[in-house]
């Protein structure tokens, strides 16, 4: 199955040894920003992964649920003190397919452009605000893309060599779909092992429409978890929705 059309296909890939990867970033600031948010909860995260963030959230007393389209993340999770006891619903995170009413529904670490097709996001904001309790909130981190980072059509990098095997990194990009496939190559005395990832990214405004097609409004906007003002060269953001 391509890239393109299997939810569970990063979470495959990569579950093992998500939570040591050097990329991930320490949850608290997140799991703060969150909590406050939260109103005493019930909370829904979608791509709940290994439960980096929602785990500290439940330790907080509140009602965590999640979606999950990786059975390897989702082990992952279950693997961890208390991890059995979040409710968690293996399918795809656009299809939001639990019952509501959240307090607050969330998706962290640039997680909606992992819904590869923009009709898919646009789906995912359609569904939150369905499970959303009125004045609800949907948060949203993600970065901001830089055109100067895909002024090539294909990039490669070299991400590690040793003795023992070599790792590159090769990214193929389609801006007018504003998407990319990236592969991750390693080659060592076992072989070639592939990890492919897809994206389809969008900027700011772009997802304020989404938000305001499924009845949501932009409340608060900030440049990361510690509520930094966002401006016009922010790197990221942490964006708000409000259910009508």
């Amino acid at each position: 199955m391509s890239v393109f059309d299997d939810p569970g296909l990063f979470g495959r890939l990569w579950a093992a040894g998500y939570d040591d990867g050097g990329t991930n970033p320490d949850p608290a600031p997140a799991v703060d920003f969150l909590a406050d948010l939260a109103d005493g909860g019930p909370v829904l995260e979608l791509a709940i992964g290994t439960g980096r963030v929602a785990l500290p959230l439940a330790e907080r007393g509140l009602a965590v649920h999640g979606v999950e389209a990786s059975e390897e993340m989702l082990s992952q999770l279950r693997a961890k003190p208390g991890g059995e006891r979040i409710p968690v619903v293996v399918a795809d995170m656009a299809d939001v397919p639990v019952p509501g009413e959240f307090r607050l529904a969330y998706l962290v670490f640039n997680t909606l452009f992992n819904l590869v097709d923009a009709e898919r996001q646009a789906d995912c904001f359609r569904n939150v605000a369905r499970v959303l309790s009125p004045g609800g909130a949907f948060v949203i981190e993600t970065f901001v893309p830089d055109p100067r980072s895909f002024d090539s059509d294909e990039q490669v990098q070299v991400r590690d060599v040793t003795e023992d095997s070599a790792t590159i990194r090769l990214h193929r990009y389609d801006r007018p779909a504003q998407r990319f496939i990236r592969q991750t190559i390693t080659f060592d005395a076992d072989g070639v092992h592939l990890k492919p990832f897809a994206m389809r990214y969008a900027w700011p405004h772009q997802i304020d429409e989404m938000a305001q097609q499924a009845g949501l409004r932009l409340t608060e906007r900030y440049a990361d978890w510690h509520r930094r003002p966002f401006q016009a060269d922010s790197p990221s953001h942490i964006s708000v929705y409000r259910a009508e």
